[in-house]
C-alpha cells in the first residue's frame, strides 16, 4: 500500500542547489506548524528554531558550516536548538544539565526538524540538513545570541530545487532490521551493499569518487570526531551530570 506521504518520504534526497525564488510565507509557517506538531517526550518541549534572514549573518554561518554556500543561497535558512532556557525562565530552581536531558533535546529537535523537511518536500521544496554548524558551536551561539541551555544541534536548508540528484543508496533494511535480538553483521549482504555504494558514486563522480559504504566509515571513524563538542555542551550547561 502506498499514499502520498509514503511517496515523499521514499523519494527524499538532499538538495543543495536551489532556485532564487523565495518560500512564501503562508507555506512557511505550514511547514513549521508540522514540525511544531511532532511527539515531545514528557510533552517538554524543548526545541528552539532560529529563522535567519540577515545576509552576512548566513554568510557567517555558511563558514561556520564548512564554507557550504548554500546555507547563504537557500530561499530559507533554519537553526534547531535543543532549549532549556525557556524552561529555566518558568522554573529558577529547575535541576538541568542531566545527560538524559541532552539526549531528550537532542531526540525532540531532530523530530520537529524531520517533520519540517517532510512537510516542505510535500510542498515540492527541497533542502539539506547542515551538522556543521556544529564545527564552531561557540561562534554560532554568539552570532545567534544563544544563552546558557540553547544549543545549535543543526541547520536546515530549504528552497525549491535546482537540481535533481540521484538517491544515495541506503543500507538494506536486513542489516538494519534485528529480529528478537540484536544479529551479527552479514558480511555478504554488507559487500553487495558496498558495491551498490562504490557504483553509485563512480556514477555521480564520472569515476572521481570510487570508495564504498565500509571505506567511507573506515575513513570517518578512525579520526577524531568534533572533540571540542564534549567542553562545549558543559560550557552551555549540557550533560554535566
Amino acid at each position: 500500500m502506498t499514499n502520498s506521504t509514503i511517496e515523499t518520504l521514499l523519494s527524499h534526497r538532499s538538495i543543495r542547489k536551489f532556485t532564487a525564488e523565495p518560500i512564501p510565507r503562508a507555506d512557511l509557517e505550514t511547514i513549521l506548524a508540522c514540525g511544531r506538531a511532532a511527539s515531545s517526550s514528557t510533552f517538554i518541549q524543548c526545541v528552539s528554531i532560529v529563522r535567519v534572514t540577515d545576509t552576512t549573518k548566513r554568510t557567517k554561518l555558511a563558514e561556520y558550516a564548512g564554507n557550504q554556500p548554500y546555507v547563504a543561497e537557500c530561499a530559507e535558512f533554519l537553526v534547531f536548538c535543543a532549549d532549556f532556557h525557556r524552561h529555566q525562565q518558568l522554573v529558577p530552581d529547575a535541576k538541568l544539565g542531566f545527560t538524559e536531558q541532552t539526549l531528550i533535546g537532542a531526540v525532540d529537535t531532530a523530530l520537529v526538524a524531520q517533520n519540517c523537511l517532510t512537510a516542505a518536500e510535500s510542498m515540492g521544496l527541497g533542502g539539506v540538513y547542515i551538522g556543521g554548524l556544529r564545527n564552531s558551536p561557540e561562534q554560532v551561539s554568539e552570532l545567534l545570541a544563544l544563552p546558557e541551555h540553547v544549543l545549535p544541534l543543526f541547520g536546515l536548508c530549504l528552497g525549491y530545487p535546482a537540481q535533481n540528484p540521484e538517491q544515495k543508496p541506503r543500507l538494506p533494511l536486513a542489516l538494519m532490521l534485528h529480529e528478537e535480538q540484536y544479529q551479527e553483521l552479514d558480511q555478504k549482504l554488507l559487500s553487495n551493499y558496498d558495491e551498490h555504494v562504490a557504483a553509485y558514486y563512480r556514477a555521480r563522480t564520472n569515476g572521481q569518487v570510487t570508495h564504498s559504504w565500509s571505506e567511507q566509515i573506515q575513513k570517518t571513524l578512525t579520526k577524531e570526531a568534533r572533540p571540542f563538542m564534549k567542553a562545549f555542551l558543559a560550557a552551555k550547561g549540557f550533560s554535566t551530570r
